[in-house]
């Protein structure tokens, strides 16, 4: 496969969606690239994002600022320069993930690997959307 080799900031927009802030550099809408089984993108973090579920397999790696994640109920702590690793479970994750500086965003960068999300039958369930969808959309803005 072919395409481009690097994948640059201005060519990748960010999107306000019912997880939050997202800012896709792989997969989904990005095509011309030589990896089609990934998906990559980061999430700028203000508040709180949307709360989902998926069948997991997800590797997001920490930017900057510090938060926490709540999967499954628990809540794990996590800061920049950490690795949080969403299990594989057939009958899913729940995860919301919170920014624990009001001052700064935290801002994470997911990693998913395309066959292994296809084989699990991996789906997306949105429970919560962001409060920052939430706004925009009763304002018309989303």
């Amino acid at each position: 496969m072919t395409g481009r080799i690097v994948c640059k900031l201005a060519d990748c927009p960010q999107n306000l969606t019912s997880q939050g802030r997202l800012r896709n550099y792989l997969g989904l809408m990005i095509e011309d690239t030589p990896l089609q089984d990934w998906i990559v993108f980061t999430h700028e973090v203000r508040t709180v994002s949307g709360k989902h579920r998926t069948q997991g397999g997800l590797v997001i790696y920490v930017i900057d600022g510090n938060g926490y994640s709540v999967v499954d109920g628990v809540r794990y702590d996590w800061e920049k320069g950490d690795l949080v690793l969403l299990p594989l479970r057939e009958k899913g994750v729940e995860h919301q993930h919170f920014n624990s500086n009001p001052e700064k965003p935290a801002l994470w960068m997911a990693f998913i690997h395309s066959p292994t999300r296809d084989y699990v039958a991996s789906e997306m369930t949105q429970t919560e959307v962001s409060p920052e969808y939430k706004a925009a959309e009763e304002a018309g803005r989303a």
